[in-house]
């Protein structure tokens, strides 16, 4: 007799518990499709009194509309435009925020001694070749004579203004090809490195350009 009626209880609660699910589901699937119907088409539903409390406050809800105002300007002045906001845009910190060293100006100067040297003698060599067409004299006999005519200073600087890529291009050269063996890569040699290259460097220059005065 006990074990009846806790079977008959057990029953009624799952059917309690089933017809709360099928409620649920009613009431989503009629939300679901009051706000598809709602989105389409606000104007066609009409609110009455068996209208559960869920959709009546779905359905009094209005989309806020606001108006934007828009002109219409000329391609030049939009890009001003464009250019003054790019003006205002924080710049991140790249040289200033790291200590001057010996190390990333020799790494520079490396490049443009490279690039003079390359590029004096290419364009020395088109306006030698095109020096005939033109009527130019560089000729060697010709700008011997008028380097000759120079006074010594001026032929002191120029030569030692010649010298200087080619004598610093050189010894960093040597100091790359040292470190290509695998040498001389701790951050103490590669400072006393650096240096001796700027003292070597300014040495032969000197040297060079003082040869024939």
């Amino acid at each position: 007799m006990h074990s009846t009626k806790s079977s008959g209880d057990d029953n009624a609660i799952a059917l309690l518990g089933i017809r709360q699910i099928s409620i649920m589901l009613t009431q989503r699937v009629t939300h679901q499709s009051a706000r598809r119907l709602f989105a389409r088409k606000p104007s066609s539903l009409i609110l009455t009194k068996d209208t559960t409390p869920a959709i009546t406050a779905l359905l009094s809800r209005r989309p806020q509309l606001r108006p934007a105002a828009s002109q219409a300007i000329p391609n030049s002045e939009a890009h001003q435009i464009l250019a003054n906001q790019r003006l205002n845009r924080p710049v991140a910190p790249h040289l200033s925020i790291y200590k001057p060293q010996v190390t990333w100006y020799l790494s520079a100067f490396n490049r443009i001694t490279g690039s003079v040297l390359s590029g004096g003698f290419y364009i020395f060599g088109a306006a030698y070749l095109a020096s005939p067409l033109f009527g130019w004299h560089l000729e060697s006999s010709t700008l011997a004579e008028s380097f000759g005519a120079l006074p010594t200073a001026a032929k002191v600087a120029i030569k030692f203004g010649v010298a200087l890529p080619f004598t610093f291009h050189t010894w960093n050269g040597m100091r790359h090809l040292v470190w290509d063996t695998g040498r001389e890569l701790k951050n103490s040699q590669v400072q006393w490195t650096g240096w001796a290259v700027v003292g070597a460097t300014v040495v032969t220059s000197g040297a060079l350009a003082m040869v024939g005065n």
